[in-house]
């Protein structure tokens, strides 16, 4: 149940880039970390032009992803491993360059501290090894 946030700052990339980044990411959530992906929530937030620095300069264009998934779910492999898949998507489908300061986070959220549902993730495997 994996949620992404992707903020991008500059001008607008309209609504087939948006669509574009939400499908390629949830495709890297499930190759690469493993997460079902009509369970995978995709947000992309546009930031204002000049509203985004690095190294205290204003930018033209910038991005950055926080990837949350449950604690323990993934191996420092797979998460090294869509740190880099992630970013070769932004600097493949974002028109201009992007800083050296583009940065992908994956956020391990402890499974008794967020679920769907109106279940946490820990309650949700508790039934599963309850059923077993």
């Amino acid at each position: 149940m994996p949620f992404v946030s992707l903020k991008v700052a500059g001008p607008e990339i309209g609504t087939g880039i948006v669509a574009e980044l939400q499908r390629e990411i949830t495709a890297l959530m499930g190759e690469v970390l493993g997460k079902r992906a009509d369970l995978t929530a995709v947000l992309v937030e546009p930031a204002p032009t000049g509203g985004w620095s690095v190294g205290g300069e204003a930018v033209v264009r910038a991005a950055h992803i926080e990837a949350r998934v449950t604690q323990g779910t993934n191996t420092a492999a797979e998460k090294a491993r869509f740190v880099a898949a992630a970013h070769d998507l932004l600097v493949r489908t974002l028109p201009g360059p992007l800083p050296l300061a583009t940065y992908v986070v994956v956020q391990e959220v402890p499974a008794d501290a967020w679920g769907y549902g109106g279940l946490t993730q820990a309650e949700r495997a508790r039934d599963a090894a309850a059923r077993r």
